[in-house]
């Protein structure tokens, strides 16, 4: 495989940083647009805003009804029996095009990311890469299941294994990486020959409208891939339970996650498959670091970690176990770090770390401040700018155990609690005492330690003197472990399987 990940900018070079200004630009005379399909609702019924400015309406459309849905399952459907005899050759082809098509608006799809999601100039530019990244992986990665070479060979017979696309598949995509996983598990059912209908989230509507024209512009046949846009107990339904659906790829709060997997797991009438499910479903990621740990690099990596993004990654750090030797030295660079974090607009270029997603975030950011408050003792942070829309302060809570709310609960907002532990062992049973099991990070420099983290530290993906968000395409397959999902492995050389069937074809000769 040829793969490299798409280089993500620093905005060092004032090209770059003239070509993103000018697609803020160019974003901004295009908000407020109106959109309705087929035969959705009234118009304004899904809406998008600005989270720095809640003002703003950046999107609106018309919400689908169960019953439009359940039309475009049908559509999805029938398109399937055409897009599931293309060739290997052909898909590819248009995967390049997706590719392209992505890369020629590269800052663009920024921009809105900027304005409709809070991502800052960064993070924006490290979603569409990512988004970039797995369209080539996928491409590329499907030739691991179109080879015929594993078989064992006798005379008389010859037996081939071939992997087949499933069906029509639900995409249901989270909000936080609006481009990037939405683009992720629709091209990677695309490849391997699925048909898909594509719901987004709503409070990132227009990088959803923009991607799927985009999809349209590259070649995928209209029918092939469809955008459905409504609220969650209407469309969601038949995207979950309807007979005809195949597969269900979900990445969102457990509470969903845990609903779609009881649901789609019922079989209906004239339903002749049980539906396979990938769910990604969050975590409530730990960084411990231990007495003989770089402090300074560990504090640079739980800083980044816990407020990248305002927490809002489900790989994001909420807990920060740390050993009492070294805990005041640590937690003392870590409030420093914090202190110059630059906070405000995400379309300014300097900014680091912008509002949260909508204000139903924002007042459960500010419940568990006051949890935290109650329960340990606030070091940090723990107030709201109310000039800017949904954003807080990054916020820094000690003496957090593990009965504690904020040491147990996903948040997904800039809050980080503090735990200190007295030996390398605690900090291990700290790091699993969670329902969760999604990423988590261990600093130390002691080699039998970091065996003994290697092998106890039960999450999908474990980071070893390195900060536990930030997986890359093809070096980090992403899925985590117990209530975090079903850890099907975004990203990496297995994932294409998921949206496969293998079927065995023997032949006399």
């Amino acid at each position: 495989m040829q793969f490299k990940n798409q280089p993500i900018l620093s905005f060092d070079n004032p090209e770059d940083v003239s070509a993103q200004q000018d697609a803020l630009k160019s974003t901004r005379s295009k908000l407020g647009k109106s959109y309705i399909w087929g035969d959705s609702e009234t118009m304004g019924q899904v809406k998008s805003v600005n989270p720095y400015r809640p003002e703003e309406l950046v999107a609106e459309a018309g919400a689908m009804t169960e019953e439009s849905v359940s039309h475009m399952i049908g559509r999805s459907e029938a398109a399937f029996k055409k897009w599931s005899r293309t060739t290997v050759k052909e898909r590819q082809d248009i995967m390049a095009n997706i590719a392209a098509g992505l890369e020629k608006n590269r800052f663009e799809f920024n921009a809105w990311m900027m304005t409709e999601t809070g991502k800052p100039w960064i993070e924006a530019d490290a979603d569409t890469c990512e988004a970039i990244d797995f369209v080539k992986y996928y491409s590329e990665s499907l030739s691991n299941w179109t080879s015929n070479d594993r078989m064992v060979r006798i005379p008389g017979q010859d037996n081939k294994l071939v992997y087949i696309p499933l069906g029509v598949g639900s995409v249901i995509a989270p909000w936080n990486f609006p481009l990037a996983i939405l683009c992720g598990m629709t091209t990677a059912s695309l490849v391997t020959g699925n048909t898909v209908l594509m719901k987004p989230a709503s409070d990132a509507l227009q990088i959803a409208v923009r991607f799927h024209e985009v999809l349209m512009e590259a070649g995928v046949p209209e029918d092939v891939v469809q955008l459905v846009v409504g609220r969650g107990p209407e469309v969601g339904k038949p995207m979950v339970e309807d007979p005809r659906i195949r597969y269900i790829c979900f990445t969102g709060s457990r509470e969903v996650g845990v609903h779609i997997y009881q649901e789609g797991s019922k079989v209906h009438p004239g339903q002749l498959w049980l539906k396979r499910m990938m769910l990604e479903m969050g975590g409530k990621d730990g960084i411990f670091v231990d007495e003989t740990a770089d402090v300074t690099s560990a504090a640079q990596g739980v800083v980044a970690a816990a407020f990248g993004y305002s927490g809002q990654k489900c790989s994001a750090c909420s807990r920060l176990i740390v050993h009492q030797d070294v805990k005041t030295e640590l937690v003392d660079q870590v409030i420093d770090l914090t202190s110059k974090l630059r906070i405000g607009d995400p379309t300014d270029q300097r900014t680091q770390m912008g509002p949260v997603i909508n204000r139903s975030s924002f007042d459960k950011v500010g419940k568990y401040i006051d949890i935290g408050s109650q329960e340990g003792k606030k070091l940090y942070g723990g107030e709201a700018f109310s000039d800017q829309g949904y954003t807080w302060q990054p916020t820094i809570i000690d003496n957090i155990v593990p009965n504690h709310q904020l040491f147990q609960d996903e948040i997904f907002g800039p809050v980080l609690g503090i735990t200190t532990v007295n030996s390398f062992e605690q900090g291990i049973e700290y790091m699993n005492a969670t329902e969760y099991g999604l990423t988590g990070a261990v600093y130390t420099s002691e080699a039998d330690r970091i065996a003994k983290a290697k092998a106890e530290v039960f999450v999908g993906n474990l980071y070893i003197n390195k900060k536990c968000t930030g997986a890359f395409v093809g070096q980090h397959p992403f899925g985590g472990f117990n209530m975090s999902g079903t850890d099907s492995k975004a990203g990496g050389p297995d994932y294409l399987l998921q949206f496969l069937q293998p079927k065995c074809i023997t032949e006399a000769v």
